[in-house]
């Protein structure tokens, strides 16, 4: 996994008013903790923080005003209504160690015709070095029959990465499609037709 190097400038003072000044200046309050160290307060650059978020997982050089850390983004928080940053966790990382991290799970191809696919779930917990976090996980769906059912321990995770979800939890699996019932414009057309044929029978009948 590539770096994102993101410029960071200390940050001393606190409060909403203090992170209001920071988001009109178009920059995002964040704060650096982890490996014991006193948690860092810290602004970063608003725009390269969205770029970056759109990685899952990113792995975020901080440099700048006595900074030079990884981090990995721990906890985002965003305007419910623009989208935009408001607040970053992020977690401090060495090379080597080990991390853990939700991954997303893709698939690809088609199940087989008689089946739909429910994935029940789209990312998966794992283990992993922490400068080569894997950007997730693809499972191939083609031709699955119905009745298939892939599991978190059958997910074909890249070398180096572990699981650590519960390896029966059901990520996805081919149910059969439902039976279309007929529409109502041709169940009543029938109900018609067999009162006609039933009043004909008992006319003849009758004769």
């Amino acid at each position: 996994m590539s770096e994102v190097r993101i410029a960071a400038e200390s940050r001393t003072t606190f409060g909403k008013g203090a992170a209001r000044k920071i988001r009109r200046a178009d920059k995002v309050p964040a704060v650096l903790y982890g490996h014991g160290i006193d948690p860092k307060h810290l602004t970063l650059p608003g725009h390269e923080v969205l770029l970056a978020l759109r990685t899952p997982n990113v792995l975020i050089r901080l440099e700048g005003d006595g900074v030079d850390e990884l981090a990995l983004p721990k906890g985002v928080q965003r305007d419910p209504i623009k989208g935009f940053v408001e607040h970053v966790d992020l977690l401090l990382v060495k090379r080597g160690e080990k991390v853990t991290v939700e991954i997303p799970v893709t698939t690809v191809g088609d199940v087989h015709t008689d089946g739909l696919l429910d994935q029940q779930l789209v990312s998966v917990s794992v283990e992993a070095e922490a400068t080569h976090i894997p950007t997730g996980v693809e499972v191939d769906v083609e031709g699955l029959e119905v009745g298939t059912v892939i599991t978190a321990a059958q997910l074909p995770l890249p070398e180096g990465t572990t699981l650590v979800a519960d390896p029966e939890t059901v990520i996805l699996q081919v149910s059969a499609k439902p039976v279309e019932a007929p529409e109502e414009g041709a169940e009543a057309e029938g109900a018609v037709a067999a009162a006609a044929e039933g009043e004909t029978a008992e006319a003849t009948a009758s004769e």
